[in-house]
């Protein structure tokens, strides 16, 4: 898909530095070289042609006292059709795709504080006839933020530093405005020049504090960042790997750090294992090609020492959008 230098230089600072600002859509501009209205205009194409998903925040579940795991499981051929109706379907989870692998569906899900993890799994694993399932939360996290490098000049992505590696947050102590700032602002973005001023009138609340409690829910790390959300495979990414390795507990913290730093990488964890799976730190690697994913794993062992790992190409995206966390 056809995209010029401009379209990709937005979409790259729309990825990880959309404006928090009264006009952030002039506020790109600025930053391209074109007036707002341009901007606007790039924007509503690029959605039509199917590369922006969404514009909205990514938002810290833990922080907000949503339960969340990483599950796996292994499926008959004849189930997958169910399996990715039930995926579709679930508020709660917001990526799911067939791997290439006898644990063959992958999906993260999300769960309020009131619900039972163990018995929606269950329930999940009942209807999709699960013959295996592995549980495997987060333990700590040294990346997480998928940002697609569509201009290709070799400078850095903006806005794409790495963290240092942390264990998932507590909940934070939200206030009733803090709760309505946060459902309003998971709604579908407004493309008009003042877009954050029409979700604090509907809020009937000043267009200056509706900004100010953004920059504070990012700055509590209650927000991880607002920006667009990209179709991957439209954008020319057309393989990922989520590439499992065994680090033992001396070297996973060096481990995990190193691997953050490499851009081809978008997510870094460090997972629970069990009986059935032994790999301990998770990693999501996306390239042009199939190749290309393969020879970053490479480099990662060369530059970790780990040796021992697994790739799991993703055959088949059934799902993948933000959650929609209601408070």
């Amino acid at each position: 898909m056809y995209l010029d230098s401009l379209d990709r230089k937005l979409l790259n600072l729309v990825q990880a530095e959309f404006p928090l600002t009264t006009e952030p859509y002039t506020d790109l501009g600025l930053r391209l070289g074109i007036d707002g209205d341009e901007v606007l205009h790039r924007i509503k194409q690029l959605k039509a042609k199917g590369i922006i998903r969404q514009i909205s925040p990514v938002l810290d579940a833990r922080s907000l006292g949503y339960q969340t795991t990483l599950v796996a499981m292994r499926v008959a051929e004849s189930q997958l059709d169910t399996a990715a109706r039930l995926i579709v379907e679930h508020p709660g989870i917001s990526h799911g795709y067939e791997r290439d692998h006898h644990f063959n569906l992958w999906f993260t899900l999300a769960l309020p504080p009131e619900a039972g993890m163990e018995a929606e799994l269950q329930k999940l694993s009942t209807l999709i006839g699960a013959e295996a399932m592995l549980e495997l939360p987060v333990l700590k996290i040294f990346k997480i933020g998928a940002h697609f490098d569509l201009a290709g000049d070799g400078q850095p992505m903006p806005g794409a530093s790495i963290a240092p590696s942390s264990t998932p947050s507590p909940k934070a102590d939200l206030s009733l405005t803090d709760r309505a700032v946060i459902n309003e602002l998971q709604q579908e973005l407004p493309l008009a020049q003042r877009p954050f001023d029409m979700m604090a009138a509907r809020l009937t609340m000043d267009a200056g504090e509706f900004l100010a409690h953004l920059h504070s829910l990012q700055q509590g790390g209650i927000m991880r960042r607002f920006g667009a959300s990209i179709r991957h495979n439209n954008a020319g990414f057309k393989a990922n790997a989520m590439t499992c390795w065994i680090a033992p507990p001396e070297v996973v913290e060096i481990a995990g750090r190193k691997i953050a730093t490499f851009p081809e990488v978008s997510h870094c964890y460090e997972r629970k294992t069990g009986p059935l799976w032994p790999y301990n730190l998770f990693t999501v690697i996306h390239g042009h090609t199939r190749e290309d994913c393969q020879t970053i794993a490479d480099k990662v062992s060369r530059e970790t020492g780990l040796d021992k790992n697994v790739l799991l190409f993703s055959i088949k995206e059934f799902k993948k959008e933000r959650v929609k966390y209601l408070l």
